[in-house]
């Protein structure tokens, strides 16, 4: 009778961190949660434009993670995350897990009107076709997109990083959903926070008129908090604030995990009657961003360390799903 086949255990030799140049800054505060020196690797352009990227160090049979927003320039961040996977992949790393803070054309997720491309699951197929194995991202502005991939997807959601900012119990907070689309990520944070909910429904009567918004829920004499999981142009943040103080409310704030932060969106929030504007470094701030006042950012790196341990150790990572 035949031996029985040994069981092969998962096991790899080395946990190692990489980042192309969209944040570094988090990848190696990544690291220094971890313990752990980031990997070297050179991404930079060719005269003509090119990117250019060669890993420095061994990698054979190693568990690598690549941290990449692909914020703004998107395609060059993106195009940098792709040629670091195949580069590692190439090299034999036993597994690629890429982590994406901020996972850009997120918002092109469906065909809403014809001739339009699904840009959120090109780039799911992309990344596969790089060589990832694994993706670690951090709320995604839909939930559908990890059904994009064929390859293991931990979904974070910068919940336990607002509950610690904003966790005082205040009987007067109210949560706000800027509009119904994202009443679930709202509602999640409300119950955590045992405050109510209200909703904000924007209807445009007739093409070029302003838009009507409908307040469902009370905010009358209340501290209301917008959630949303990206602030790009801030119009509709601006707008949202400016309905909830017509209907009465005392003080508006807002959250945003990812501040895209485009156009004038800066000069929209110091112009507007926001109290304050908390976001995360999922993407690293502008200038201008950065010397407004009423901008605070909290830091997700210890939310991703985390989940980056427990998948290299084999763990669950579901109790960092808030």
């Amino acid at each position: 009778m035949a031996a029985p086949k040994p069981v092969r255990v998962m096991k790899f030799n080395a946990l190692k961190i990489f980042t192309g140049n969209a944040n570094p800054e988090l990848a190696r505060e990544i690291c220094r949660h971890l313990g752990c020196e980031l990997g070297q690797a050179e991404v930079s352009r060719f005269s003509d434009g090119e990117v250019r990227v060669q890993i420095l160090e061994n990698v054979r049979g190693a568990d690598v993670f690549v941290v990449q927003p692909t914020c703004r320039p998107v395609d060059t961040h993106l195009m940098e995350l792709l040629l670091m996977i195949d580069a590692l992949k190439r090299a034999s790393a036993d597994r690629v897990t890429a982590v994406l803070p901020y996972y850009g054309y997120g918002r092109q997720d469906r065909k809403d009107r014809p001739r339009v491309p699904i840009s959120a699951k090109l780039v799911a197929s992309l990344l596969e076709r790089a060589g990832a194995d694994r993706i670690l991202a951090l709320d995604l502005h839909a939930a559908q997109i990890q059904g994009f991939f064929d390859i293991p997807v931990d979904h974070l959601f910068a919940t336990p990083v607002v509950l610690e900012y904003f966790g005082d119990n205040n009987p007067n907070l109210t949560v706000v959903s800027p509009d119904a689309g994202g009443v679930e990520r709202a509602r999640a944070l409300a119950k955590r926070l045992q405050a109510p909910l209200a909703i904000i429904d924007k209807r445009r009567q007739e093409p070029n008129q302003a838009e009507v918004m409908h307040i469902i829920g009370d905010v009358a004499g209340r501290e209301c908090l917008i959630v949303d999981d990206l602030i790009d142009t801030a119009g509709t943040l601006v707008e949202s604030s400016e309905a909830l103080l017509a209907h009465g409310a005392r003080k508006v704030s807002a959250f945003a995990t990812h501040p895209v932060l485009s156009g004038r969106a800066v000069e929209r929030i110091n112009n507007s009657r926001i109290a304050e504007v908390v976001v995360t470094n999922s993407i690293p701030l502008g200038e201008e961003a950065k010397r407004c006042t009423r901008i605070k950012v909290l830091s997700v790196a210890g939310l991703l360390a985390e989940a980056i341990r427990s998948i290299h150790e084999e763990t669950s990572v579901s109790r960092l799903f808030v």
